[in-house]
């Protein structure tokens, strides 16, 4: 199906300002603004495999975000610093997530759609709590911190000089290997929808006793689907660890990052991929940039009556809250869903 020629040019300006972010908008901030995009629209776009394609509502996607995450952190933390310990803390993440994701779907699947969502719900419950009390290896409430390989130090440098006024360090190095990490699992997943086995989850979606009619085991499709999608945003989960060098469980079990990606979804649209791609860009850019700009509109209207304390800094989750909220109210099926309309 072709896209619309606004959402095209949308992704195309969001694929070059993420290619050039350490270029178009230099500093740390910006960086590690430019990294969560990258990392979010991966676990965004893995969400909407299970949401978008399969009609699965699950609550527990930060599960297996947090098993990637302390998959890299668990390693690095110990003393094992080094390209072999990401590699391994993150293949045995996304594995491990899988396998949970699978043994999960199998056994909740065929129950109503409601009762699985439920059972989802309780079994992030229980592995944020099973995150706070395993102290010696989850690092409980306070989390892990650790080491990065060499090549991630901002003290690393490639280069002896700067490319185009940017340091050739180790922030560089790591904002590449995030960014070009996600396009490469943002473009297989594009892949998988577009696939034979894409349009089966769409068919189990659309109508799941049609499909079941049609020979296809849906309870089989579904398990696949949701172990794919547990695996890919364990990957996430460990390219976020890489990125705050930190990982416990406010960083990646918290209801409020679960609260995001359902967001990212919904806002940007579900089963399109792209959509997710830009509800993640709307909302990270939303969660760092508001406030500041705020800020900026109070100090510029101090002599405005009234105007001022409506738009007092303190006040930013209130208005993202109600940007959020006018977004689905104009946009009810998502900015690509509204495209696709018109």
């Amino acid at each position: 199906m072709k896209q619309h020629p606004v959402l095209r040019l949308l992704m195309l300006a969001l694929f070059l300002a993420l290619a050039f972010a350490p270029f178009l908008f230099p500093g740390t901030k910006s960086l590690a603004t430019a990294s969560r995009i990258c990392i979010f629209i991966v676990l965004a776009a893995s969400y909407d495999i299970m949401l978008g394609y399969t009609g699965i509502v699950s609550f527990a996607h930060t599960m297996f975000f947090a098993f990637g995450a302390y998959g890299v952190a668990i390693p690095l933390s110990r003393g094992w610093v080094g390209w072999d310990a990401v590699l391994v803390g993150t293949i045995t993440g996304a594995a491990f997530a899988a396998i949970v994701a699978a043994a999960i779907a199998l056994l909740s699947l065929r129950v109503q759609k409601i009762f699985f969502s439920m059972i989802t719900l309780a079994v992030a419950s229980f592995a944020q709590i099973l995150a706070t009390q395993l102290r010696d290896i989850t690092g409980g409430e306070d989390g892990l911190t650790f080491s990065l390989p060499t090549a991630l130090l901002p003290s690393f440098r490639f280069l002896a000089d700067p490319i185009f006024g940017v340091r050739a360090d180790g922030r560089l190095v790591g904002y590449y290997i995030t960014a070009s990490v996600a396009l490469i699992l943002f473009m297989l997943m594009r892949r998988l929808v577009a696939s034979p086995f894409g349009t089966v989850l769409q068919a189990i979606r659309e109508n799941e006793f049609r499909a079941e009619a049609l020979g296809y085991r849906t309870i089989v499709y579904r398990t696949i689907a949701s172990a794919i999608s547990a695996a890919i945003a364990a990957v996430a989960g460990g390219l976020m660890a890489l990125l705050l060098r930190y990982v416990g469980p406010s960083a990646t079990l918290s209801f409020d990052v679960m609260t995001d990606i359902l967001l990212m979804v919904v806002i940007g649209g579900m089963g399109s991929l792209t959509g997710p791609a830009l509800g993640a860009a709307i909302v990270v850019l939303a969660h760092y940039y508001l406030q500041p700009l705020m800020q900026m509109g109070f100090d510029q209207l101090s002599f405005v009556p009234i105007l001022p304390a409506l738009i007092h800094p303190d006040r930013w989750l209130l208005w993202l809250g109600t940007l959020f909220v006018l977004i689905v109210y104009f946009f009810p099926a998502g900015i690509v869903g509204s495209l696709k309309r018109r």
